[in-house]
């Protein structure tokens, strides 16, 4: 069947066809009227100055001539500004009314239009004068014993003289525009039952949209075109059907966190997603181009095996056969699969579990830590429980002691589940810490009232800077916790005999900006960049002797990450350890 391949309907063509025809005579015949009235004006200029000519060549035949006769007719013409010179036939000047009778002139023979009435007894010219420095128009004749040549100064008057009028450019232009809007009725009347069904063809070949109802002719050729018009709209409903699931699959395809690709027998990519090459460059040594390089890739030698067998299975049953491998390189995880489908097409995913690795080691280790801890206490108060129940008899001061010992490892037990509780409420259930209006200053006094005995008992002094008001939007126990950790990290580890220092040494429209210092032993630098982990502790005996629980930094960190602030430790140059962190301000924390 032949395409139709017309870009414009049939009724626009009749327009443009006769528009073009009729453009085309209109230019030519303005144009032409436009040069003949131009030259007409031209025509009517020269004989102006020829008759000057004429008028002077007649009063020299029969008068002695004279500058001052000369003079006074050229004084008598319509147009002041008239420019009158006589030369002789050899072309020099014996009178020119523009410039003084005494000053002698160059030679003129050589100018254009004395050359044109050395040949045809006339001449014209518009050029730039070398005596005067003007534009002229000139008008030459020769006569028996001499030139005479009139002329007037080129300027915008006779510029605007020498133009065309433009009343027959108006006339033709209201002509055209009569004649295009007659073209587009017309047009519009002839081509509109043809181009109807011509247009509905093109739009179907186009696959445009085409809900208006279409008003085919009252005969055979409009019943056909009416049932061809039903006939389409259902394939296209059933296409549009179609397209909406493709579409669905491709941007699953492109927000998925998982490179895929499908390829043919042949390994030819027929669609991939943009994490596919990014997963795949990770493995590669080399950056990857387009998606059929990474067979080369010896990482996924399994895979490419793997597929190699099943395409020449020629017995596969129609069950999917896939394979999976995990890679591990450049410090990334991956997770490769493949699947080959009956047709032998077949698809290659990959999914980055670096995260999930890092995440399951990093459980692993906080369930064998906190097994860990909770080991010590519990083994503690089990040890001091059978003693005492194996020795009935034992003396009141040692049974007082190993109580003694079972309540404050019990305590101890206590408090680090309440901060393993806490932190996994920070991690997990933030919608449960309500916000409000806080006074940090009374939280910071609230916390150095409550370790006064300790602060006493290891003669420490308390430096504050907390003159202005501080009030932000936040957690009251959380901030508490931040403050109180900080503090009994200082008087546990830090020592005896020192000064610690709370400070907020600015703010600006989002922040608080908090210093808080101790001038004790401080850590080395190994150290620093791990104060904030669980259960990390730089002296596992001492920490422990001591009674921390291995999570008050790891409590504080989290408590400021959900006042969206943030927190560094170093080391101070005059000794002792020193945390910067910052709180967000009310008007920039979310409800």
């Amino acid at each position: 069947m032949k395409r139709i391949t017309h870009k414009i309907r049939f009724d626009q063509r009749l327009f443009l066809y006769i528009f073009f025809i009729f453009f085309l005579f209109s230019l030519i015949v303005s144009i032409f009227q436009y040069q003949r009235e131009k030259q007409f004006r031209v025509e009517s200029l020269e004989i102006q100055l020829s008759n000057y000519n004429t008028f002077l060549n007649n009063y020299l035949s029969s008068n002695t001539f004279t500058n001052s006769n000369i003079d006074s007719l050229v004084a008598l013409f319509p147009n002041p500004q008239t420019r009158v010179t006589i030369l002789n036939n050899d072309g020099s000047v014996f009178y020119d009314s523009y410039v003084a009778h005494n000053k002698q002139l160059e030679n003129h023979l050589s100018r254009p239009e004395i050359q044109q009435a050395l040949k045809n007894d006339f001449g014209s010219a518009i050029r730039h004068s070398s005596s005067t420095g003007e534009d002229f128009f000139y008008v030459a004749k020769k006569y028996s014993h001499y030139f005479i040549r009139s002329a007037l100064p080129y300027n915008m008057t006779l510029n605007e003289m020498l133009k065309a009028n433009p009343k027959f450019f108006y006339f033709m232009l209201i002509m055209f525009l009569i004649t295009v809007v007659s073209l587009i009725q017309i047009s519009n009347r002839i081509g509109k039952s043809i181009s109807q069904l011509r247009d509905f063809a093109q739009n179907a070949e186009n696959d445009n949209e085409m809900d208006r109802e279409h008003n085919f002719t009252n005969d055979e050729l409009g019943e056909i075109s009416a049932y061809i018009v039903e006939i389409y709209k259902r394939l296209r409903g059933t296409k549009n059907d179609l397209y909406k699931e493709r579409e669905k699959l491709f941007k699953h395809l492109q927000i998925t966190q998982e490179g895929l690709a499908i390829f043919s027998a042949d390994k030819k990519e027929i669609l991939s997603n943009s994490h596919f090459l990014q997963f795949f460059d990770v493995i590669s040594d080399i950056p990857l181009t387009s998606s059929n390089e990474v067979f080369a890739i010896p990482e996924i030698s399994p895979i490419k095996e793997f597929i190699t067998t099943n395409l020449l299975d020629e017995n596969k049953d129609s069950n999917l056969h896939s394979e999976s491998i995990k890679v591990e390189k450049n410090g990334h995880s991956f997770m490769v699969r493949c699947i080959v489908f009956q047709d032998n097409n077949f698809e290659i995913s990959i999914n980055n579990i670096t995260q999930q690795e890092r995440e399951n080691q990093l459980k692993r280790q906080l369930t064998q830590n906190i097994s860990h801890e909770l080991k010590t206490p519990v083994s503690s108060i089990q040890g001091y429980m059978e003693t005492i129940i194996a020795n009935p008899d034992l003396d009141p001061e040692k049974l007082r002691f190993f109580i003694d010992r079972s309540y404050y490892q019990s305590v101890r037990l206590t408090q680090l589940l309440q901060d393993i509780s806490l932190l996994n409420k920070i991690d997990e259930a933030t919608n449960l810490f309500e916000r409000e209006m806080v006074y940090v200053n009374e939280i910071i006094c609230d916390v150095l009232n409550d370790v006064s005995l300790e602060i006493t008992k290891k003669n420490i002094a308390i430096e504050t800077n907390l003159e202005q008001i501080i009030l932000l939007r936040g957690n009251r126990s959380l901030l508490y916790s931040v403050f109180r950790n900080l503090v009994d990290n200082s008087i546990t580890y830090a020592g005896e005999n020192l000064t610690i220092g709370i400070q907020c040494y600015r703010e600006d429209e989002s922040f608080f900006y908090f210093r808080y210092y101790d001038t004790g032993v401080g850590v080395s630098e190994e150290h620093l960049s791990r104060l904030f982990e669980r259960f990390y502790r730089i002296d596992q005996g001492r920490s422990r002797k001591m009674g921390g629980t291995g999570l008050g930094l790891a409590i504080v960190k989290n408590a400021i990450l959900f006042h969206q602030g943030t927190i560094i430790a170093r080391n101070r140059m005059e000794g002792g350890l020193e945390f910067l962190f910052t709180l967000k301000k009310e008007n920039d924390i979310d409800n």
